[in-house]
């Protein structure tokens, strides 16, 4: 039997203990009075604040109310509000065809960013079109850790490829979404993990950077990042279903 690529990661330290508490915080997020009542609504917030803040970590914040109003033309924005309304219908593809899916989300994101003619289209490199196998072989059933531990490895590769001109790191935000969604972690998608990102942005970047040396110590620095984002985001879960329940 081919041992697990990435059963080594949960024996880093304070992984195993940092992917439960991530998992009890969502867990408690999801008994939200809000989510029986008014899931609809919740759902959309989490779709638009998620763009916000994907938005903003790649250099282009705006508030947002002004978003809400759709009185924000930015490009940049637009198409992290379009890969944020399309990730749910892509999840039933996305463990099968995962570069199909990439190529679609950086379509979406990179639309009047980049030209015509690069949408969808991975930089012409062997080497991250090697990986990119890689991390396809990881979606499509090379790894049974948890989701939480995958979501992080897809972004954290991503990141450190940019496979994709313009805005790639908005399509690695949007994949590691996809993988909690197709998991059944977050079936809805529920989870605005990009907020938690947000907050900790300088924690983000660092640890992004961190993630690229491929060492030990690198890859739990971004691993415990990446779920204590998730524990944020759970909060922001909450926060939502208050005000939607405040506003009924």
């Amino acid at each position: 039997m081919t041992a697990d690529p990435l059963a080594p990661l949960l024996e880093l330290a304070d992984i195993a203990p940092a992917v439960a508490r991530a998992r009890d915080r969502f867990d408690k997020a999801l008994w939200h009075r809000a989510l029986r009542r008014h899931g609809g609504q919740v759902v959309a917030e989490v779709s638009l604040r998620s763009a916000v803040a994907s938005a903003a970590l790649q250099g282009q914040a705006h508030e947002r109310e002004a978003v809400r109003a759709g009185t924000v033309t930015d490009p940049v924005l637009q198409g992290a509000l379009r890969v944020a309304g399309a990730v749910p219908g892509l999840a039933e593809r996305w463990p099968t065809a995962p570069r199909q899916v990439l190529a679609k989300l950086h379509v979406l994101a990179a639309r009047d960013v980049v030209p015509a003619e690069d949408l969808g289209r991975p930089v012409a490199d062997p080497v991250v079109g090697a990986r990119l196998d890689g991390l396809a072989a990881l979606v499509t059933g090379g790894t049974s850790v948890d989701p939480l531990v995958l979501a992080a490895v897809v972004h954290g590769e991503l990141l450190a490829l940019r496979p994709f001109p313009g805005p790639a790191p908005v399509v690695a935000r949007a994949a590691a979404r996809l993988v909690l969604i197709a998991s059944g972690f977050d079936p809805r998608g529920l989870l605005p993990v990009d907020v938690g990102h947000a907050e900790r942005e300088p924690e983000y970047v660092g640890a992004a950077g961190a993630f690229a040396t491929g060492t030990p110590d690198g890859l739990r620095s971004w691993l415990r990042h990446c779920l204590t984002a998730v524990e944020v985001g759970a909060d922001q879960l909450t926060q939502i279903g208050d005000e939607v329940l405040a506003a009924a």
